[in-house]
């Protein structure tokens, strides 16, 4: 029988699953193109995710893989805008970035006792993410969140759909 851990592992794999088949057939480029003029393109919403991971993981009280320098810098409200792609980083950067805060993510649910499932979630995070189990989860659904909006840049640019 299926654990509330074991569920929330499978909501990371899957988050992870998703966002490296939809990226598996880009190229750096491929990150820079938004969907529509004023969206997010996927590099920025990668770094965005990457960072949002280790702030859960620290809020959590895990210690999360360190980022390269500059990169928090590099994925702000004012740098969304950018198209510049020296400003971003590869996406073999981003995957191995995304591996690591997998990892991390794993080694947080494995660590966190049953016990603490339904303790409540860092208070800056509550209104979304009561419980520490829903912030948890938040580290495979955010990641999910993101991908639904790579599908239409995927179309865009004349990628099959995959899923």
């Amino acid at each position: 029988m299926a654990t509330p851990k074991d569920v929330v592992r499978q909501a990371v794999e899957f988050g992870h699953v998703v966002a490296q088949a939809y990226i598996g057939d880009l190229n750096d480029k491929d990150l820079l193109v938004r969907s529509v003029p004023g969206t997010n393109h996927i590099a920025w919403q990668l770094g965005h995710i990457i960072i949002s991971l280790q702030g859960m993981l620290a809020a959590l009280g895990h210690k999360p893989p360190e980022l390269p320098k500059n990169f928090e810098a590099a994925y702000t409200k004012e740098t969304a805008s950018s198209d510049d792609p020296s400003k971003f980083a590869s996406k073999d950067e981003y995957v191995r970035l995304l591996d690591q805060m997998k990892a991390a993510s794993l080694a947080a649910i494995d660590k966190t006792p049953d016990s603490a499932l339904d303790q409540p979630g860092p208070e800056d995070m509550r209104a979304y993410a009561p419980t520490v189990s829903s912030v948890l989860l938040l580290l495979g659904n955010h990641i999910l969140m993101h991908t639904g909006q790579w599908v239409p840049i995927r179309r865009k640019l004349g990628h099959p759909p995959l899923f």
